[in-house]
């Protein structure tokens, strides 16, 4: 039988089948994924192949090849990656200004992760309710930061509703991923997509700033007949996975766009005479944010800037 992954609680599956039923399943074995080590070589989004047994459990014995996946850097073992999800057409983060905080370098890394695949981003700014004169300027300057490299951009406040159809109509047809903080609102999105998903949401903390987790595994959700929205737990860390220090450059369009025109053909852009990347950050046509994301990314740091 063959079936869709819709929700991985480490040890077991929830699995989807093509007449819409949902069979609960285990790997047989340990199933590995050429060219790459993992901690969960089975993610939600994936199509398997398994066994029905008589007690109306499956065992997964196969995995389709992916068209796509986001990966990042395991947080326990380090040499390990961890899929976030897999088959994807559109990789969404929420970010939020405060309570808690998201930095511009988790907003990078997780852009970057998806552009490696080709995988298009949305950034959604949540909890707009809150924001005085200063955060929408600053707002402002980010929209037109991202709108530059392309990156589509919404803002919204899932605690009054504010701009949720816009949002619908985003992720409308697609499969989508939702990552970001714990406390930045993906429940509260999910569970106002939908009167049927019943994700629970907890409040930030006002003496950390930091949100609590209230999701535990990945699970995807059918918001109708075809759109459908994974939903992660929490990313403190977003390490980057299978990226090569000379690739990293590959991954931001403005950088991309100036291959060629540096001095040196072998330019890191970090400090060399000559560097086009570095002209255009000190002239202002790439953001200084941008950069220095960039910067930490080349020193290998899980830090964000």
């Amino acid at each position: 039988m063959k079936g869709l992954v819709t929700k991985s609680t480490g040890s077991w599956y929830n699995v989807k089948t093509s007449d819409g039923n949902y069979i609960k399943c285990r790997v047989r074995g340990k199933l590995k994924i050429s060219g790459i080590k993992v901690t969960n070589p089975l993610a939600v989004g994936d199509h398997v192949q398994f066994d029905l047994e008589k007690s109306g459990q499956g065992i997964i014995h196969s995995i389709i090849p992916r068209r796509n996946y986001l990966i990042r850097r395991s947080t326990r073992k380090t040499a390990f990656g961890h899929i976030l999800a897999s088959n994807i057409d559109l990789a969404i983060v929420v970010a939020t200004l405060t309570f808690p905080k998201t930095s511009l370098g988790f907003i990078d890394r997780f852009l970057i992760s998806a552009e490696s695949f080709r995988i298009p981003s949305l950034l959604v700014f949540n909890k707009s309710d809150m924001w005085n004169k200063e955060a929408r300027e600053f707002v402002e300057y980010l929209r037109e930061v991202y709108a530059k490299i392309n990156v589509d951009y919404m803002h919204m406040s899932a605690k009054d509703g504010d701009h949720l159809e816009l949002f619908r109509s985003k992720i409308s047809g697609k499969v989508s991923l939702l990552a970001g903080h714990s406390g930045v609102g993906k429940s509260t999105i999910l569970n106002l997509l939908s009167p049927e998903i019943n994700q629970k949401t907890a409040e930030v903390s006002t003496f950390a700033n930091k949100g609590r987790h209230t999701t535990t595994f990945a699970e995807m959700f059918e918001i109708d007949r075809n759109t459908f929205l994974i939903d992660t737990p929490g990313i403190k860390e977003l390490g980057l996975m299978d990226i090569y220090e000379e690739e990293i450059n590959h991954f931001f369009p403005e950088m991309r766009n100036l291959f060629g025109k540096c001095k040196f053909y072998n330019c890191t852009h970090t400090h060399e005479p000559g560097c086009a990347v570095i002209e255009s950050v000190e002239n202002g046509k790439i953001s200084i944010n941008r950069y220095e994301s960039y910067i930490s990314m080349m020193e290998g740091s899980d830090s964000y800037r």
